[in-house]
């Protein structure tokens, strides 16, 4: 199935909670979502069966100066189609559905995601620190981030 085909079935489902499609972006089209339907159209995805999105390669965070993204890049093993999901959050409320339960890879992305940019994953199982150490203050990967001269008495090299 092509990214028309698929945004076309899920504006039909879900028609208020997609907020833009954004096909005319190379090489990853994809579509916004509200953060409060991802779990909804997660489940969607990964159980319609002329869908079967079994595979979630990959979830990533992004600093937009200004507001917060995840991204999330599914695969059907079955049908051997891609799809590309977007979720914008505002920066000083950063809080996105957990999709751990979906597809159990998420576990770790959304503590990467957590850590490094600070995004909020509500419902994740065990949302802590996986990359920084638990005390570090700050998310690195945020782009107005300052990287402190010291950590715990050690000068940060940098």
């Amino acid at each position: 199935m092509t990214f028309q085909e698929i945004s076309e079935i899920l504006k039909q489902k879900f028609e208020t909670a997609i907020t833009a499609v954004k096909a005319e972006v190379q090489p990853d089209p994809y579509i916004i979502v509200e953060a409060k339907s991802i779990k909804e159209i997660s489940t969607f995805l990964r159980d319609d069966e002329s869908l079967s999105f079994d595979f979630l390669n990959c979830l990533s965070g992004l600093d937009l100066k200004g507001k917060l993204a995840t991204v999330y890049h599914l695969s059907s093993m079955k049908h051997n189609h891609k799809f590309v999901i977007r979720i914008e959050v505002a920066t000083e409320q950063p809080n996105i559905p957990s999709i751990e339960s979906i597809w159990k890879t998420a576990n770790w992305h959304e503590r990467e995601a957590f850590d490094m940019f600070g995004i909020i994953f509500d419902g994740h199982p065990d949302l802590r620190r996986i990359l920084m150490p638990y005390d570090w203050d700050g998310y690195p990967l945020k782009k107005d981030y300052q990287v402190p001269e010291f950590y715990n008495g050690m000068k940060v090299p940098y």
